[in-house]
């Protein structure tokens, strides 16, 4: 019952049909803009969606993979980046 009123993770914003999302790479700190879409990309699994997504920067070729699980209210209950970070929305260049 409390999950409904749960507040969205910091490190994203949501759209209409989408959450958005910024990772700065590991290695030269490349930051790339993420969109997941919540019609398209989203697996449900069990009682929740997961998303991974492979992201690759435009500038520098740098890789980072990105897993996601939310609520079916597509509230962000865990978020790991491997080969990066998230950064905070308040943060976004």
């Amino acid at each position: 019952m409390f999950g409904m009123f749960r507040r969205q993770d910091p490190r994203f914003r949501e759209e209409a049909n989408a959450l958005l999302c910024q990772v700065r790479t590991d290695r030269h700190g490349e930051v790339i803009r993420v969109r997941l879409s919540k019609t398209s990309e989203m697996s449900l699994q069990g009682n929740n969606y997961f998303v991974r997504k492979s992201l690759v920067g435009p500038k520098t070729l740098d890789n980072a993979t990105l897993e996601v699980t939310m609520t079916r209210s597509h509230k962000v209950t865990n978020a790991t980046v491997d080969g990066g970070r998230l950064l905070a929305a308040r943060d976004w260049e």
